[in-house]
């Protein structure tokens, strides 16, 4: 019996083993494959470009069967969207929305998996109030059409993206509320959502945040970078980055109309690697702190304030830049990558950055992290950026300072320089240790020699 016994909890430690590659294997990742361009690769050559990521899901704006056929097989889950000019005659005629779907939906499932159809791209804040109207019964119709076809269709859930524009106020968090004048039809759009399992998809960009307050400060916030961070006088809550703060926004806006049960997705948010002279903060630099950060952030599992332990479904903007786009430089340089397939930077997507193989989408071993070494205080960082850095890395998730509190084995030397450094290397390596997750705003710097002392151990090493 008791052989019996040791061999049944062997069985069920590999089994959790497993369960446990499988979870840190799961992504939250996406990216909005835009085409307002001459110069995008060939189809093939895109997949095989997501293939060697860690991205999980694709946003097309529209149906690119070149595209949907290509991820056929690979895993890469879709949304594909529906042109505000369609959804008109969707709403007024179920048959075309029968129609739409046999032409843009089904040819293509379930080989490929295609989980949202967007119905229309920032509808509500067109200011055109017929097309605002038509807006919820192109979504009725479009739903009734996949369920009566069942199969691959019958489970696709079906929504409309919106800017945070929808939100009269968002500052702070707490009091996040919708516009009242489209307040009638979007809480129409938000029973049908909740009562479909379907998303709110919304599209937050810190970038934009900081176009309308370029402090340094402010851009620290936005770039998840170490902050002072800022207390919602509502809530109590402490916020360290602006990426929370917009979606603990939005959140508190579903709440206050009834619909807190209706999940977020983040259907767009980036950071341009350039811009015209009045675009502040376009710089490639900016744009890789950005996303690195979210994706770091994504990956620790830490979620928002107001939706702890739940990352958010985030797709990136965007795959490539596209040349065609009108308006300032900014729109037409958000892409990760060139397109010749090159990075615009490393925002820590490849699968050498810590996430399983693409021979392991369903679980096993997960990579090694890149980097190594330890992190630690620069010599020329000051005692305020040290005690500001010490303050923001303690507060993130995955970093215990435990150590460096009175009675620690790390409280001695008890200088704000030595602790700063615990910390700071704390954080570098929970969040990947990445040469990027030890920037800290150039007051800390990468060393391959163990800063540990006595009973003192720094984690780390190669």
């Amino acid at each position: 019996m008791e052989a019996e016994t040791r061999k049944l909890l062997l069985v069920l430690a590999v089994l959790l083993c497993c369960f446990v590659g499988v979870s840190r294997a799961q992504s939250y990742i996406g990216v909005n494959y835009g085409e307002v361009a001459d110069n995008l690769p060939a189809p093939e050559e895109t997949v095989k470009l997501l293939k060697s990521t860690t991205i999980s899901k694709v946003r097309l704006y529209g149906v690119d069967p070149a595209i949907i056929r290509a991820l056929a097989g690979t895993g890469i889950s879709l949304v594909v969207g529906v042109a505000n000019g369609d959804i008109p005659s969707l709403a007024a005629d179920p048959a075309a929305a029968s129609r739409w779907l046999a032409a843009n939906v089904l040819p293509f499932v379930p080989a490929s998996t295609i989980s949202v159809v967007a119905v229309g791209n920032e509808v509500l804040e067109s200011g055109d109030a017929s097309l605002a109207a038509a807006l919820l019964p192109a979504m009725q119709n479009l739903r009734a059409a996949a369920v009566a076809a069942g199969d691959g269709a019958g489970g696709i859930k079906f929504s409309t993206v919106n800017t945070m524009a929808v939100l009269a106020q968002s500052d702070p968090p707490s009091t996040g509320a919708f516009h009242p004048d489209i307040a009638s039809q979007l809480s129409q759009i938000l029973g049908f959502l909740s009562k479909t399992s379907a998303p709110f998809m919304i599209n937050p960009y810190p970038y934009f945040a900081y176009q309308s307050d370029p402090r340094p400060e402010t851009l620290a916030f936005c770039l998840f970078q170490p902050n002072a961070g800022r207390v919602d006088a509502g809530s109590k809550i402490k916020y360290t980055n602006m990426f929370d703060a917009q979606l603990d926004a939005v959140k508190s806006a579903l709440g206050r109309v009834g619909y807190g049960d209706v999940e977020i997705m983040v259907a767009e948010t980036g950071w341009p690697t350039k811009g015209d002279a009045g675009e502040a903060g376009a710089t490639a630099e900016n744009a890789r702190a950005y996303v690195s950060n979210l994706v770091a952030h994504l990956r620790s599992g830490a979620g928002t304030p107001l939706m702890p332990g739940k990352p958010v479904d985030t797709y990136l903007f965007a795959l490539y830049d596209e040349d065609l786009k009108p308006g300032p430089t900014s729109e037409r340089s958000f892409g990760l990558y060139h397109t010749d397939l090159t990075m615009a930077y490393d925002a820590g997507l490849t699968w050498s950055g810590g996430a399983a193989s693409p021979s392991n989408r369903g679980g096993g071993a997960a990579a090694s992290p890149r980097g190594g070494g330890w992190c630690v205080a620069s010599a020329g960082a000051t005692e305020a950026e040290l005690q500001a850095d010490l303050d923001y890395a303690c507060a993130q998730v995955g970093v215990d300072c435990s150590a460096i509190q009175a009675g620690g084995a790390c409280f001695e030397p008890n200088t704000v320089r030595a602790h700063a450094a615990y910390a700071m290397n704390q954080l570098y390596q929970a969040a990947g240790r990445h040469p990027w997750n030890c920037d800290f705003r150039s007051s800390a710097t990468l060393t391959s020699d163990s800063p540990s002392y006595g009973s003192c151990v720094y984690t780390g090493g190669q």
